[in-house]
């Protein structure tokens, strides 16, 4: 990536109502990686058919804990979508973690999957199957194609709030209501 391309790890990106695309309609996702290669993020609004307790008993991983077991998992986006992803907040870093930004990390390794179940593992976590790529240049052509809003990433969107409402918090965050645009954009 040359100096002056603009880095878009740690960033939410929210589809404006202009995309139609039924993978990403309505849709969150944090960049966790940007690079000179392309993008690589996580939705974070869109609840998969599965709950950790079953991702967990899959696994072959016991957990006591009823709260995590009925945690819901993203469905994270199209690529890869058999492959398990942890994105989670606090100081430790478990095997394979990518730093995201301050105190968050992806993590792909079953290691922090095993500490959660028994109750050892980080407090804020969201589990996701799959993810979203983008390749080189695609992501952004296709913020100049206004299909997307990129605001920088808030802790609470992520973790506090339910998936219902994190589209239009995220944008609200810098005060956009995604509600009143109009689902066409065009350039003057």
């Amino acid at each position: 990536m040359d100096a002056d391309a603009q880095h878009f790890g740690n960033h939410l990106l929210i589809a404006l109502p202009s995309l139609h695309d039924p993978n990403f309609e309505r849709s969150v996702t944090l960049i966790c990686q940007h690079d000179g290669e392309g993008a690589m993020g996580v939705m974070v609004n869109r609840p998969s058919d599965y709950t950790v307790g079953e991702v967990l008993q899959q696994m072959g991983v016991p957990c006591s804990d009823a709260t995590l077991q009925a945690q819901i998992v993203l469905a994270g986006g199209p690529v890869h979508p058999e492959r398990g992803f942890v994105l989670h907040g606090g100081d430790r870093a478990w095997d394979s973690s990518l730093v995201v930004g301050d105190g968050l990390y992806l993590t792909t390794s079953r290691d922090v999957l095993e500490a959660m179940a028994r109750g050892e593992g980080p407090v804020r976590a969201l589990v996701a199957l799959g993810c979203a790529g983008w390749g080189e240049g695609q992501l952004e052509q296709e913020l100049i194609d206004d299909s997307w809003l990129l605001v920088p990433n808030r802790h609470d969107v992520l973790f506090d709030l339910p998936m219902a409402q994190r589209w239009q918090a995220a944008a609200g965050s810098i005060g956009i209501d995604l509600l009143n645009l109009a689902s066409h954009s065009g350039h003057a």
